[in-house]
């Protein structure tokens, strides 16, 4: 899951840089609100008929979709959670309001562009496993005797 959170961050901080350094300095990661999003496909966050929209897309789309759903939701309420601390953020982003529309959050869905520079999301998530990979062969005790 972790390559998973750092290619997310990666489009997000793209994005939504004010919210992005925002939730930065609250130290503010990832794992505290989207695991629950991607486990659950939105269906506990979001109401039913959203969440079911989210799905028929996710079908079509693949998982690349999911996560710019989460980025949606996160432009869509920029503006409130810019004002919260760690704990309201993490509350608000845990149950998300009833009266979301889903024209709102699929007009924000539409506005986030999943290409950093000249690389889109499959390949970010290539890079991002390529590095790990890495870290983890230069972390391994067996290569460090």
């Amino acid at each position: 899951m972790l390559k998973y959170f750092a290619t997310f961050e990666v489009f997000f901080e793209e994005n939504l840089s004010k919210l992005f350094l925002h939730f930065k300095s609250y130290s503010l990661t990832p794992d505290i609100y989207l695991i629950d999003w991607i486990f659950t496909l939105y269906s506990k966050s979001l109401p039913l008929d959203l969440a079911c929209r989210v799905w028929d897309v996710f079908c079509r789309d693949g998982e690349e979709f999911l996560f710019r759903t989460g980025l949606g939701i996160l432009r869509l309420y920029e503006d409130i959670l810019l004002k919260m601390d760690f704990i309201h953020i993490a509350q608000f982003l845990t149950k998300l309001p009833e009266d979301i529309t889903s024209e709102k959050l699929f007009s924000c869905i539409a506005a986030i562009q999943m290409q950093n520079s000249t690389k889109k999301w499959t390949q970010v998530f290539a890079s991002v496993m390529k590095d790990i990979k890495e870290g983890d062969k230069n972390n391994s005790p067996a290569l460090k005797s």
